[in-house]
């Protein structure tokens, strides 16, 4: 596998003028782009400055993170949808970076909405979506997470309403942490279920050993840190025949008061042990 990186890790310490050169220092692979960070980097630079970037060093783009609260949006939630994703498709026609990160939509009403009306909506909403992104060469990575508070869960669920859409640029992102936010990974067989053809991103990340209903993004810990089961998750994606991204991405407050470098140096180091 290769070693990605998630901007979320370092997005309130760093920029991404700062951590295209320090992932380079440190020997990513790739990188998954805020599009708030790349909007923050547009202010100054432009696309074709990026692009440069790329085409002169190892470091090369991935996708973009992310398309949020993608279920039962209205008209108006559609629109700033649209507009996001057009602004990743327009990006990617110049630096490159092909794959879209899209996730479930959270609320405290999202409880009440039954299995059947969160799975329709989100084989509209991603057909929609792909219709979108195909022309542009773009894949859609549709992210369950296994809080209460986000209408999809389960990687079968996540599934499930992949294969309903039955479309080859709609595939799933695989995040450790959220998988674990569910049942602490009870369920990790599921993942033997999934084609390795349809794993379009996987984010690595560790936990602290709180229970559910405590367990929050904030508690990610770096790989190896926590008691996420990280080589057995590792392992089950390779025999699907899974050998791209593995993309760190942590929202710890801890690690964003420290120094970029040293969360970038930390991260790849702790990382590569699972590749």
């Amino acid at each position: 596998m290769k070693l990605g990186f998630n901007e979320a890790t370092c997005m309130k310490n760093s920029t991404l003028e700062q951590d295209l050169e320090l992932l380079e220092k440190h020997g990513y692979d790739y990188i998954e782009i805020r599009l708030d960070m790349l909007a923050d980097y547009l202010k100054n630079h432009t696309l074709d400055d990026l692009k440069d970037f790329f085409d002169t060093h190892h470091l090369k783009p991935y996708g973009f993170n992310s398309i949020e609260n993608i279920n039962f949006c209205g008209p108006v939630g559609w629109k700033a949808l649209v507009d996001l994703v057009s602004f990743a498709c327009q990006a990617s026609t110049v630096i490159g970076g092909k794959c879209l990160v899209v996730v479930p939509t959270m609320g405290p009403t999202m409880k009440d909405r039954t299995t059947d009306e969160v799975f329709q909506d989100s084989v509209d909403v991603l057909r929609r979506l792909s219709g979108l992104v195909e022309p542009y060469g773009m894949r859609l990575a549709f992210e369950p997470i296994g809080d209460p508070r986000w209408c999809v869960r389960t990687v079968e669920e996540a599934l499930r309403i992949v294969e309903e859409v039955g479309r080859e640029n709609v595939g799933l992102a695989i995040d450790a942490f959220n998988l674990f936010m569910y049942s602490r990974l009870a369920d990790i067989d599921s993942l033997d279920q999934v084609p390795g053809e349809k794993v379009f991103v996987l984010h690595i990340d560790d936990a602290d050993d709180l229970p559910l209903g405590v367990l929050d993004h904030s508690h990610r810990t770096f790989p190896g840190n926590g008691v996420i089961p990280l080589a057995a998750l590792v392992h089950k994606l390779k025999a699907r025949g899974y050998d791209d991204i593995c993309s760190l991405e942590l929202f710890n407050p801890g690690y964003w008061e420290l120094a970029a470098e040293d969360v970038i140096r930390i991260g790849a180091d702790k990382t590569r042990a699972f590749l």
